[in-house]
């Protein structure tokens, strides 16, 4: 049976990006080079901090007052449809 492990290689060297493969001898691997570039994550972190300023600068989520009692009530349980108590 075929495993697939996601990594990236640059040079000779493969950098796991999941769980690695255990191997406790010598393992045959055929490598499939995808078309697209992996993004390096500094940017996803960049890309995410930029949003949040916009937000900021929106005012959004200005019209909480108590963020604590805010998140209590968005995690509070529900019922489940079909499952009333």
């Amino acid at each position: 049976m075929q495993r697939t492990y996601r990594a990236v290689l640059k040079g000779d060297h493969v950098r796991w990006i999941d769980s690695a493969p255990v191997a406790t001898e010598e393992t045959q691997v055929e490598i499939t080079l995808l078309e697209e570039k992996p993004r390096p994550t500094r940017s996803r972190g960049e890309e995410m901090g930029r949003a949040l300023e916009e937000l900021a600068q929106m005012g959004a989520f200005s019209e909480i007052t108590d963020p604590v009692a805010w998140q209590r009530e968005i995690r509070r349980d529900r019922p489940l449809p079909g499952r009333e108590e």
